[in-house]
C-alpha cells in the first residue's frame, strides 16, 4: 500500500491543524459524515477512538472521530498532528490498558464486527478497535503492515487480544510472522494475551483456488483471494502460528442436505473444518453456522468472549 512521505506536498488539504472537529450539531457535520471505511480505506493509526486511514485508490489520508465524522484530510503528517491535538484535548486522559482488535474478512467491512463489539463492551472493560482494511485491494502483507503501524502507535504497556473473521485471521498471522522475522522493537508479541479465530482459512481455501482458476472473481476479490487460493503454497511461508493462547471456531453444516461443491468435506460453505484447523490451538469449536454469519452467531460470540476473558493477564 502506497504511503505518502511527510515531506510530500499535501493532497487537496481541506483544513488547518487547529481545525475544530464537526460535532453532530455543527452545520458541517453532515458533509463530514463517513461510513468509517469500507472497501478502499485502511486504518494506520488509532488514538482515543480516532483513526487515521489511507485510501487504497488515491493514497490520500484522513482522520476520523469515534463517530466516523471526518475531522480533516490531506497528508499523513497533517493527520498525525491533528490526532495528537485531539488526544491532548481529551478529558479525562485516554485509558488504554487493554485492547481487543476485531478484524473482518474478505469483501466485508469493520461494520460486520459490530455485534461482537457490542457484546464485549457489555462484559469487558477493554477498548475495542474494529480494524478497517481494504480487503479487496493490496496484499495481505500490506494489511498486516498497516495493522502493525496501528499497534505500534498504542501506549507501550497496552495488552492486546484479537478476534478475526476469515481472512482477518490470516492478516494477523502474517503480522506475527513479520514481527518474528523482522524484529519486534515495540514488544508487541509479549503483550498479546489471546486470539479467537472465526472461520479461519488456516490451510488456504479450496474455494479460492477454484474461483481463481475459473478467472471469474479475480478482479473483484483481489490479491488477497489469490494468496488464499492459487498462491497459497508460496504465501503460507509468510504466516506464523500465534505464540500466545488461541482458539478456533469453525462452521460445520455437514448435516445440511445441500453442500457447496467448491468446498471439500464438512464446512461452513466457504471454509472447511479441515482448512480451519491449526496446530497449537488451545480450543477448537464447531457451530452449525454459515461462514458469513459466524461473527453474528450467539454461540460463537459467547465462546469468543469467554475465551478472551479467561485469558486476560492480571493488571
Amino acid at each position: 500500500m502506497r504511503s505518502q512521505s511527510p515531506t510530500d506536498p499535501p493532497i487537496a488539504e481541506a483544513s488547518t491543524d487547529d481545525e475544530t472537529p464537526a460535532t453532530p450539531s455543527s452545520p458541517m457535520a453532515f458533509l463530514n459524515k463517513t461510513a468509517g471505511g469500507t472497501q478502499v480505506w485502511t486504518d494506520h493509526a488509532w488514538g482515543d477512538g480516532h483513526r487515521i486511514q489511507q485510501n487504497a485508490l488515491t493514497g490520500h489520508w484522513r482522520l476520523l472521530a469515534r463517530d466516523n465524522t471526518r475531522i480533516t484530510w490531506g497528508t499523513r503528517q497533517h493527520c498525525e498532528t491533528s490526532l495528537a491535538q485531539q488526544i491532548a484535548k481529551a478529558s479525562p486522559a485516554p485509558n488504554c490498558e487493554r485492547v481487543v482488535i476485531l478484524l473482518h474478512g474478505l469483501m466485508r467491512t469493520h461494520h460486520s464486527m459490530m455485534q461482537i463489539e457490542k457484546d464485549l463492551r457489555a462484559t469487558d472493560d477493554a477498548e475495542i478497535i474494529r480494524f478497517s482494511y481494504a480487503s479487496t485491494r493490496c496484499s495481505i502483507g500490506d494489511h498486516a503492515a498497516a495493522l502493525r503501524e496501528l499497534l505500534e502507535g498504542l501506549p507501550e504497556d497496552t495488552r492486546i487480544s484479537f478476534v478475526g473473521h476469515s481472512m482477518g485471521n490470516i492478516v494477523t498471522r502474517h503480522l506475527i510472522g513479520d514481527l518474528q522475522r523482522d524484529g519486534d522493537p515495540k514488544n508487541l508479541l509479549p503483550r498479546c494475551e489471546s486470539m479467537v479465530m472465526l472461520g479461519p482459512p488456516n490451510q488456504g481455501a479450496a474455494i479460492a483456488r477454484r474461483i481463481n482458476a475459473a478467472g471469474i472473481f479475480d478482479v473483484i476479490t483481489g490479491k488477497g483471494c489469490r494468496e488464499l487460493g492459487g498462491e497459497w503454497q508460496a504465501f503460507a511461508d509468510r504466516l506464523a502460528t500465534p505464540p500466545f493462547p488461541f482458539a478456533i471456531v469453525a462452521g460445520d453444516l455437514s448435516s445440511n442436505p445441500i453442500q457447496n461443491p467448491l468446498v471439500d468435506g464438512a464446512s461452513d460453505f466457504v471454509v472447511s473444518v479441515e482448512e480451519a484447523q491449526l496446530d497449537g490451538a488451545e480450543q477448537f469449536y464447531t457451530v452449525p453456522v454459515l461462514h458469513s454469519f459466524l461473527m453474528n452467531n450467539e454461540k460463537a460470540r459467547e465462546l469468543t468472549i469467554d475465551f478472551l476473558i479467561s485469558h486476560r493477564t492480571q493488571s
